[in-house]
């Protein structure tokens, strides 16, 4: 089981995945500045992984044209 499923729909455009990033990392920076140092560490672990499953290591799948997947085969 994965944290982030890179195969959803919804990652397929690069500004999602870096919208997606800046927004934890930026979190992380706004609780780092208010000296909460276990939710900037918290939500800058996550900005990490987001970076790393969303662009570093971001396969998009490849759809056949006119095909779909329904909720049954999904696992």
């Amino acid at each position: 089981m994965l944290f982030i499923d890179t195969n959803h729909p919804m990652y397929r455009p690069l500004w999602v995945r870096l919208l997606i990033v800046g927004a934890c990392a930026g979190w992380a920076v706004v609780e780092f500045v208010n000296h909460e140092p276990f939710w900037s560490t918290l939500v800058g672990g996550l900005a990490l992984y987001a970076a790393y499953a969303l662009l570093l290591t971001f396969k998009p799948s490849v759809d056949k044209p006119g095909e779909t997947i329904s909720t049954s085969e999904q696992d």
